[in-house]
């Protein structure tokens, strides 16, 4: 069984810079034995943040991306406030926030920009959990927030 490290290696995965808090709370959070991870937006390689709204200036196919830099830009949270990121056994919940317009319907397809990741990451058995997706307003433009809690070793 490889570790987490050692995947995210193996699959040439490229982490972007692990965004500041944008406000009065903390990145990353262990109660008893479980990671809880706050919002996170998608954060390119160049420290800038992915813009837009899904069925507006952005598709599916382009929502879907997002959520998947989503995903890399948690993985770095986790490894800069964290860092033992081998000590992750799991991924229990996801919420899936999705910026789009009022007549996008398929919010949980986005989210498996995310959840696709994740499954690689971690092996489909450990990288699956509990997920909800909804669609709201965003900050900063922004064209999803995923938060996650995740069970550790």
């Amino acid at each position: 069984m490889s570790s987490v490290s050692k995947k995210i290696e193996e699959l040439g995965l490229i982490l972007p810079p692990a965004p500041p808090p944008a406000g009065l709370y903390k990145p990353v959070l262990v109660v008893n034995n479980f990671l809880y991870v706050s919002g996170q937006g998608p954060m390119l390689p160049d420290g800038s943040l992915m813009k837009g709204r899904v069925g507006d200036d952005l598709d599916l196919e382009k929502g879907k991306a997002g959520a998947r830099q989503v995903g890399l830009t948690m993985l770095s949270t986790i490894q800069t406030h964290f860092g033992e990121i081998d000590r992750i056994k799991r991924l229990v919940k996801t919420l899936g926030m999705v910026n789009s317009t009022p007549d996008f319907e398929n919010h949980p397809l986005v989210i498996n920009g995310f959840s696709e990741l994740m499954a690689e990451v971690f092996g489909s058995e450990h990288g699956v959990g509990v997920r909800s997706a909804v669609g709201m307003m965003l900050p900063g433009g922004i064209p999803v927030e995923i938060e996650a809690m995740f069970e550790l070793h």
